[in-house]
């Protein structure tokens, strides 16, 4: 009765704690799931607990994540249900942990969100008790009193709270009965109660079951013999020193490390006192991880230890007398935590495509977690510095990489990222984690062409499609954000025809001149070319392209004077008084072309008189080579040549009539010719003409041969039969510069008579040499004189 007494209010405390810990996980937004629950069985509808519509839970990406990560639980997108993906096995999950809880997340991504959830999975009686040992030896002597209590090895039960072993019997029971005793941790031990005293000459041997049996439904059971052998009388059990060991050790102790001895006494003498160690009952656990020393009591580690598996041992040790005898005690080994498991880290999601203009970006969702417990298992998580990326705390344990803000692809096109979880244990441990960002590109850079400007040179008369030179332009974007196309931009000048002149190769850049062109029409001309990505929207650049032209010497010299057009040709007067090296006349002549192609030299290849003219070979002017004489001729014919300095070079020739006359005096000029007027008069008035001409005609060249001796003889200068003497009077208005009716001998005239169709007159007159004075004669010319030049 006392026994029943103290097992109810035992199960009250039981009850009473697993309904509050009941009611504190429904409070946590928790479900319950019994164990060998099938797959596929309904748990609950996440989308109605969480608040969410069904399509919500599809769009924002939702999972489900364990903290073990296994996938004890799947989600239907389609209709919210939680259900079971696989069979849970309480005992391997929480093995004698009550309660079992296991911790999940319900993770939503777009936008990020995480809902911690616990799940209770409750013990269904799918375990029967079971002993160490089939068989049981007790030795027990004869005169041992009745009540004496001896203790059993308690069976095992993997099922926990009311499945688990509720109570032990015996049978049959003519000696003995089985009280059920509490232990640590919730565990019953049999003791074995001797009700009536023993008789060895009677009976030797007792043969007894024992039978463990659990509080499920229905109820199961386990069986062991307990052989019970009678002995002769020992009235002394071994007992130990203290009956409760507390020892910790580290869980990175060597294996063979002392846990911890124990000791017993026996009063007995002989084999009576003789005490052997062992361990009360078989726990495999236990005896994998632990080993006593029979005769020391010596508790030795004979395996690695872990404390992120198993915190602390339970072992019962005892000790036996040879009279079979025995005491027990309790060894309880903490085993004490050491910083041997670095954190664990878990992405959720990672995207490794990141586009180069995007704001604030989440690369990556990841957990970390330390199997340590205290200061080892906090956590420190960190990235490099040098990086535009940074760490964002989000629930708890959860992390978010993000960009700083926009990237540049043309900067840095891919990042190394290398994730660091410290823990803050002694020594620290830490855990890596690379993952690698690419930047996608964006159409952010114009092309950029290699010079701002391009000078081409082209030499002229060129053959058409003639490839003049390229432009080149860059872009820093990737694909086809990069692939530039070339084209001529409009200008701005209306006379430049540029569609006639070049074109571009839309793909090289190449320029390539249209047809042939001339320096001397266009020596340079300017325009720009753009150049234009693909990118979407296309960006563009230009820059100024300008050609020049590279002068050939395709244009021999022009003389511009005296002009060579086929007329009358041009005499030039020079003094028989002009000195050596006086100014004659000069050959003007240009060429179209330019540089050297353009620079000119002239050089006297012919004269009537050699030596007597000289030409300066570089400005072309025509001087005497030494004085005159009476002996030159009047009339000399010089031809000039005019030659360019190009390569190969061109030339021109003119030729020059040069008069020496004694002075500048009317006689020695032309008659001019007739006007065109009077050549058209009517025929009436060239017959009177004619008739007044026949009159007179023996008149007048009487007069006009006398004037004619008379005039000669006065200037003693006349040509020989060269000059042709007009008759009658000079005209009044005609100045004698000298007063004597000649030129003076001091001063020297350049005169170019033009031959006109009507009337002609001296152009010009420049004294070569100055008079004393400074002051200069100018002589006027009667314009009626049918031939004449102009003076240069």
């Amino acid at each position: 009765m006392d026994v029943e007494e103290e097992r109810f209010p035992r199960l009250r405390q039981v009850l009473l704690l697993f309904v509050l810990l009941a009611q504190t996980y429904a409070e946590q937004k928790g479900y319950t799931v019994a164990e060998e629950t099938e797959s596929g069985s309904f748990v609950a509808n996440l989308a109605k607990d969480l608040g969410l519509g069904v399509k919500e839970l599809s769009w924002r990406k939702a999972r489900v994540i364990f903290n073990d990560n296994k996938k004890h639980f799947q989600l239907n997108l389609q209709t919210g249900d939680l259900q079971v993906n696989e069979k849970l096995d309480r005992e391997e999950l929480c093995g004698p942990t009550e309660p079992c809880v296991l911790q999940f997340q319900v993770l939503l991504e777009e936008p990020l969100e995480v809902y911690r959830f616990k799940l209770l999975v409750t013990d269904i009686n799918d375990n029967s008790p079971v002993f160490p040992e089939a068989e049981m030896i007790l030795k027990i002597m004869e005169n041992t009193v009745p009540g004496t209590v001896f203790p059993l090895k308690n069976a095992q039960d993997l099922d926990v709270g009311i499945n688990n072993i509720r109570n032990y019997t015996i049978y049959p029971n003519s000696h003995f009965h089985v009280l059920t005793r509490n232990g640590g941790e919730g565990r019953k031990y049999p003791e074995l109660v001797l009700d009536k005293a023993l008789d060895r000459e009677e009976q030797t041997e007792l043969r007894l079951t024992l039978m463990a049996v659990d509080g499920g439904a229905p109820p199961q059971n386990g069986t062991a013999l307990v052989r019970i052998d009678v002995l002769d009388i020992n009235d002394n059990a071994p007992e130990f020193v203290q009956p409760l060991y507390h020892v910790q050790i580290p869980e990175n102790s060597p294996l063979g490390s002392l846990v911890a001895t124990v000791s017993a006494k026996d009063l007995d003498m002989g084999i009576n006192g003789e005490i052997v160690y062992s361990f009360f009952y078989g726990d495999e656990e236990i005896s994998k991880t632990f080993a006593v020393n029979e005769l020391t009591g010596d508790i030795r580690i004979i395996r690695k230890l872990d404390f992120e598996k198993i915190m602390s041992y339970e072992v019962d040790i005892k000790a036996s007398d040879g009279a079979g005898l025995s005491g027990k005690c309790t060894v309880i080994i903490h085993v004490v935590d050491i910083n041997d498991n670095a954190p664990e880290l878990t992405v959720a999601s990672f995207a490794s495509l990141v586009p180069e203009n995007s704001p604030e970006t989440t690369v990556a969702l990841f957990s970390i977690q330390d199997r340590d417990s205290g200061e080892n298992g906090r956590m420190v998580c960190s990235i490099q510095d040098d990086i535009p990326f940074v760490l964002k705390p989000s629930v708890e344990n959860y992390y978010r990489l993000v960009t700083e803000g926009a990237l540049d692809r043309e900067t840095t096109a891919e990042y190394n990222i290398t994730i660091t979880v410290t823990d803050l244990g002694t020594p620290r441990l830490k855990t890596e984690h690379s993952i690698t960002v690419q930047v996608s590109d964006v159409n952010d850079n114009a092309p950029a062409f290699t010079q701002s400007s391009y000078t081409l040179f082209v030499r002229e008369n060129n053959s058409p499609a003639l490839h003049i030179g390229s432009v080149s332009a860059t872009d820093r974007d990737s694909g086809t954000n990069a692939q530039v196309t070339y084209s001529l931009l409009p200008t701005h000048d209306p006379h430049l025809a540029l569609a006639s002149l070049v074109s571009i190769n839309a793909d090289s850049g190449h320029l390539f001149a249209l047809r042939s062109l001339d320096y001397e029409a266009l020596r340079a001309f300017e325009f720009r070319v753009g150049a234009a990505d693909r990118g979407s929207p296309a960006l563009s650049s230009d820059a100024l392209v300008r050609v020049v032209l590279v002068d050939d010497n395709d244009n021999a010299p022009f003389v511009l004077y005296p002009l060579q057009n086929g007329s009358a040709p041009c005499t030039e007067l020079l003094p028989r008084q002009a000195e050596a090296g006086s100014l004659v006349t000069k050959v003007v002549a240009v060429d179209g072309d330019s540089g050297q192609n353009a620079w000119l030299s002239y050089q006297l290849l012919k004269a009537t008189e050699p030596g007597l003219f000289g030409v300066w070979a570089h400005n072309g002017e025509v001087r005497t080579a030494r004085l005159l004489s009476e002996r030159d001729a009047a009339r000399h014919r010089l031809l000039v040549l005019v030659k360019d300095n190009g390569e190969p070079p061109l030339s021109a020739t003119v030729t020059l009539h040069v008069l020496l006359v004694d002075g500048f005096s009317q006689p020695y000029l032309p008659l001019p010719e007739a006007a065109p007027e009077r050549a058209q008069a009517d025929s009436l008035t060239v017959y009177l003409v004619i008739a007044l001409a026949s009159v007179t005609s023996l008149f007048l060249f009487s007069v006009l041969l006398l004037v004619a001796v008379r005039l000669c003889r006065r200037r003693r200068a006349a040509s020989e039969g060269r000059c042709s003497v007009p008759g009658g009077r000079f005209p009044g208005h005609l100045v004698d510069v000298s007063g004597t009716g000649t030129l003076s001998q001091s001063y020297q005239y350049e005169v170019c008579l033009m031959g006109e169709s009507g009337t002609s007159e001296f152009k010009f007159l420049k004294s070569v040499t100055p008079n004393h004075q400074g002051a200069m004669d100018i002589v006027e010319i009667n314009p009626n004189f049918a031939n004449g030049c102009g003076f240069n």
